[in-house]
């Protein structure tokens, strides 16, 4: 929807702006609506000082208790105390693969809707709508799922059953952009934007508090020309808010090796380039190999999705394979059989130099075509008998650089190098969020200010009982989702907990409380005074 369609009046304050419509925004988006959960009269949970927490006050909604008394004793997968409290009720004992109904009834009470705005740069969904769409996804299709609406219930009426219990992204996408729709939230999304600018905005003699400022386009389709084609156009907008979010994501900004040649035209930094160089007919099993740098699951599915052509692979990585830090180490063999079918390559096909001198040359020739990978017999001298043809890792390795010619320079720990020639490589490392709307890109907000915001090795610092960002330069400034370290939907609604709770606490503080209502009646009211479509510039 427009911006304009939503009748921002200038000077206006919003409550809540949330810049980022993928799983955490919408989420964030259906708790705010007035949709409220309470534990289920007749209901219990299958952990029994839980339920007893739960049942001391169970008149009061989950929004209004005591989330980090509830949180105490609770473990699970995720750091995050609320994600573990929230995903433990919406899927109690789901990590031992049972299927136990969720104790909590979801009642729609709209006298409790905070007004919000959702700012996304595509349809509602982010990331999953620029995702590979034929792998599974990691996690089961259930962990995928959204309060309210069962993703099984969606694929049924899709004609469509989950494999291995599990979801491609684009179905997933679709899931998330019918979600929407479905539970009539689409008034607080505002699709095609981009946020420029977030800054802290100082009260004025007026009496108008201080406030965040949030600046933007968003593209629009303009004029229509005689081809029947349209002019996209990109329209300013201005607003501020008590409120901002922080739900983008990480995936707008692939991480680089910062190496030599690494905009050579055949290095790629996304699984989407692969797929396009497959869809083309650039890879069969007569092609040179492909490099596949990186140990995460888009890497694996590289591998994977390369494997499936017969098409050669290295597979070069600075973990060991036994490190228990690598994904493959921490994910159940039984729910994830490919993904445990690429760490047995990883681990039986391993590079193994040999140590004599000419040996070792005779070696770096041969790992130059793709003959020399591991065959299917026993015929290799630099690997065991293999299982997998074709495939060869090189465990605890980096790349030095990139030649125009498509060789590659590998350097191991020990500091020993080998040349390999290959037809494309992959660096699929992670990547980096983009928060340019933000000073110096958020680095001040990070648990440390002298590094860039990551995911996994960096996140933005918030409270972990109402994601509020330690290091703002205001008050009413949270960041949800992988932006602070929770990279999985399952967990990443607990951000969304925490933020509506807190909300919910401290909307009456300063005079601040707005019900839908009010706005409503604000908005009629003022209506044709309103000549701009934002706030005020």
């Amino acid at each position: 929807m427009d911006l304009h369609d939503k009748e921002i009046i200038p000077g206006e304050i919003l409550p809540v702006v949330i810049i980022g419509n993928g799983p955490s925004g919408i989420c964030l988006s259906y708790l705010l609506s007035g949709y409220t959960p309470y534990l289920s009269p007749e209901a219990s949970h299958p952990n029994p000082l839980l339920h007893s927490k739960l049942g001391e006050q169970p008149h009061l909604s989950l929004l209004e208790q005591d989330l980090e008394y509830l949180c105490e004793g609770l473990e699970g997968r995720s750091s995050n105390p609320v994600a573990v409290l929230f995903d433990s009720l919406l899927l109690p004992d789901s990590d031992f693969g049972l299927d136990h109904t969720s104790p909590l009834e979801w009642r729609y009470e709209p006298e409790r809707a905070i007004p919000h705005l959702v700012l996304g740069k595509g349809p509602p969904g982010g990331a999953w709508h620029a995702m590979e769409g034929s792998m599974l996804t990691l996690s089961l299709a259930n962990w995928m799922e959204l309060p309210g609406l069962k993703l099984k219930d969606w694929m049924r009426e899709k004609r469509r059953n989950v494999r291995n219990d599990r979801a491609t992204p684009a179905e997933i996408a679709s899931y998330y952009q019918h979600y929407v729709s479905q539970m009539s939230l689409e008034q607080s999304f505002a699709c095609g934007t981009t946020v420029t600018s977030v800054t802290r905005q100082p009260g004025n003699q007026e009496g108008a508090p201080p406030c965040w400022r949030v600046s933007g386009l968003q593209h629009r389709e303009g004029e229509e020309l005689a081809d029947g084609s349209a002019v996209s156009e990109a329209v300013p907008f201005s607003m501020l808010a008590h409120n901002v979010v922080l739900a983008t994501g990480t995936h707008d900004i692939p991480a680089r090796l910062g190496v030599e040649g690494e905009s050579l035209p055949y290095v790629c930094h996304s699984f989407w380039e692969l797929e396009a160089a497959i869809s083309r007919g650039e890879l069969d099993q007569s092609s040179d190999p492909v490099l596949v740098v990186g140990a995460g699951l888009t890497a694996a599915d590289a591998v994977l999705a390369a494997h499936h052509l017969n098409t050669p692979v290295y597979h070069a990585f600075r973990r060991s394979v036994t490190d228990p830090g690598l994904i493959f180490n921490q994910l159940p063999k039984l729910l994830y059989p490919e993904y445990h079918k690429v760490h047995q390559m990883m681990t039986q096909q391993q590079y193994q130099p040999s140590p004599p001198p000419q040996d070792h040359a005779q070696n770096l020739h041969d790992h130059s075509s793709p003959s020399s990978l591991p065959p299917s017999s026993s015929s290799s001298t630099s690997s065991p008998p293999s299982s997998y043809p074709g495939y060869l890792s090189f465990p605890r390795y980096r790349v030095v650089a990139l030649r125009p010619d498509r060789k590659c320079v590998l350097e191991s720990d020990s500091g020993q190098r080998t040349v390999v020639q290959i037809s494309k490589a992959l660096v699929l490392i992670g990547a980096h969020p983009n928060l340019s709307f933000l000073g110096d890109n958020g680095r001040s907000l990070g648990v440390n200010p002298d590094e860039p915001i990551t995911c996994r090795r960096n996140p933005i610092e918030v409270d972990p009982f109402t994601n509020k960002v330690v290091a703002a330069d205001g008050p009413g400034m949270y960041a949800m989702g992988p932006l602070v370290g929770e990279n999985f939907v399952r967990f990443l609604k607990g951000g969304a907990l925490a933020i509506a709770s807190d909300l919910a606490k401290t909307q009456g503080v300063g005079g601040r409380e707005l019900t839908t209502d009010r706005w409503v009646d604000r908005q009629a009211t003022t209506q044709t005074e309103a000549e701009a479509c934002v706030g005020d510039s």
